[in-house]
């Protein structure tokens, strides 16, 4: 890798790692739906693909914890903990439907 490169990789860090913050963010819209305004349609959504969510999200925040790359583990181990409020949310009012 050139070191022009290294650099510009290193300057991206900063706006990648919001971008991990971020990401999982835009379940928050999807969280309010399900558990305040829209709650009948949780029959709607599917567990196991939120489960399957939840899963990679957990898997990659593992990898990006053991590769100490902030951007991944942060992003993931955020995105894991929105995946299973949807998990928990759906579960709830519909008592595990897949």
């Amino acid at each position: 890798m050139t070191t022009r490169f290294k650099r510009l990789a290193t300057a991206f860090e900063p706006f990648m790692l919001l971008m991990g913050i971020v990401g999982p963010l835009a379940t928050l819209p999807q969280l309010f739906k399900l558990f305040f305004s829209h709650s009948e349609h949780a029959l709607g959504l599917s567990l196991t693909t939120w489960v399957l969510y939840a899963l990679l999200a957990a898997l990659w925040a593992v990898y990006g914890f053991v590769h100490k790359n902030p951007p991944i583990w942060v992003g993931n181990s955020l995105g894991f903990l929105m995946d299973m409020a949807m998990v928990i949310g759906i579960f709830w009012h519909t008592g595990g439907t897949f």
